[in-house]
């Protein structure tokens, strides 16, 4: 029996094009962070517990985002939903341009999340897990708003899609 695998399967374009083949949802984090409206786009969103009530996203130790939206009370997450692609492509964009144009809601502790997503969360960090090139972000839950409504955004082999349903 011969050897399929080789280490030459872990180049980074690779890894890359493997992970890609299993489609993912994409969120926004957000908040407003020193009077100023601060988020990204994450692929990478998954829930984690119900007691308590966590989710978690990674983020990559090169964001420059990230180091000012942690300095945030409250984070908001958004699920987007399949008409976002071009939000999404906004919050991986220029700084000063995320949010232009992007309806939004801002809690009074500072949690952003964008008015059209399919399920909202208001949330805090209650762990970041340091991981290889990225940072594992565990947040706890305070509130969620679920209008029932809609279908997620689908991030599949560096592309946006939608569910057939």
């Amino acid at each position: 029996m011969s050897n399929l695998w080789t280490n030459q399967d872990l180049d980074p374009t690779q890894l890359r094009k493997a992970f890609g083949v299993f489609p993912t949802g994409v969120v926004a984090v957000a908040a407003e962070v020193d009077g100023q409206l601060t988020g990204l786009a994450a692929s990478s969103f998954t829930s984690v517990s119900l007691d308590p009530p966590l989710v978690s996203f990674s983020v990559a130790n090169t964001s420059k985002t990230w180091p000012d939206l942690r300095r945030a009370a409250h984070l908001g997450v958004t699920i987007l939903a399949d008409h976002h692609g071009d939000v999404c492509r906004q919050l991986a964009g220029p700084v000063d341009q995320r949010f232009d144009g992007v309806a939004i809601k801002a809690s009074d502790v500072g949690a952003v999340t964008l008015d059209e997503g399919i399920a909202r969360f208001d949330t805090t960090i209650y762990r970041e897990v340091e991981a290889g090139d990225h940072i594992i972000v565990l947040l706890e839950l305070h509130a969620v708003e679920h209008p029932d409504a809609g279908n997620p955004l689908i991030f599949h082999r560096s592309a946006f899609g939608r569910l057939a349903v």
